[in-house]
């Protein structure tokens, strides 16, 4: 008796670890398309009645074959996730085109919900992440064209094309299918309103009209 029910406890731990390691739940059915026209809110989004779903609730026409205009930063992110494809509601996935001018970069930033796998098409990128506290272990490659690489569910990490004269091209698969991001320079300096200029001199170890420079930057997004 008393190794069956340490066996059942062993097994309720082993589902609670798994579950709480999930990016999203996984589904219990089919599917669950995305029902924009209810009102109620949950944690994802209503799923639309299976009878009224069609092919093209899992079909957009992204063109990511096309080359993408990038931003000051030098790279251009087209996210395909469960905004853009109804039909990714529930099914833990989503899917990036990342452009990169020469010498542009993906700035350091998270994606709080997703494990991100990264390819490089064309070109050549430089890229890492950092572990979290307290170690910070900086990891880091350069990966060439056909080369995969693997950033981990909410570490900070980045991609950076070292070339001045050929940009670059990268398709990422995430776990979820709104893994979200926060770049890191945006949320601290861009946020809206402004962080107390007080809190980041003293967090940064700078002086304030450091942090009022970087404050007044126009901190653009490269999510498309």
């Amino acid at each position: 008796m008393a190794s069956s029910s340490s066996i059942l406890i062993l097994t309720l731990l082993a589902l609670v670890s798994w579950q709480a390691i999930a990016s999203d739940p996984s589904p219990l059915q089919d599917f669950c398309v995305v029902d924009k026209n209810s009102p109620v809110l949950v944690n994802g989004f209503v799923c639309k009645n299976p009878m009224d779903v069609s092919a093209d609730d899992f079909f957009k026409a992204a063109n990511l074959d096309k080359p993408r205009v990038t931003n000051k930063v030098g790279s251009n992110v087209t996210l395909i996730n469960v905004m853009q494809i109804h039909g990714l509601n529930t099914l833990g996935i989503s899917l990036a085109r990342i452009d990169y001018a020469p010498l542009g970069q993906n700035p350091p930033h998270t994606h709080p919900r997703a494990t991100e796998i990264l390819t490089v098409l064309e070109g050549t990128l430089y890229v890492g992440f950092v572990t979290s506290n307290p170690e910070n272990k900086f990891l880091s490659k350069v990966l060439n064209k056909g080369d995969v690489f693997v950033f981990p569910v909410g570490l900070i990490h980045f991609q950076f094309n070292p070339n001045p004269y050929k940009p670059a091209v990268a398709i990422a698969a995430l776990s979820s299918q709104n893994p979200g991001a926060i770049t890191i320079a945006n949320a601290v300096f861009g946020s809206k309103p402004p962080i107390s200029d007080d809190v980041l001199a003293k967090a940064f170890q700078v002086e304030k009209n450091t942090i009022d420079w970087l404050q007044a930057q126009f901190w653009e997004n490269n999510h498309y």
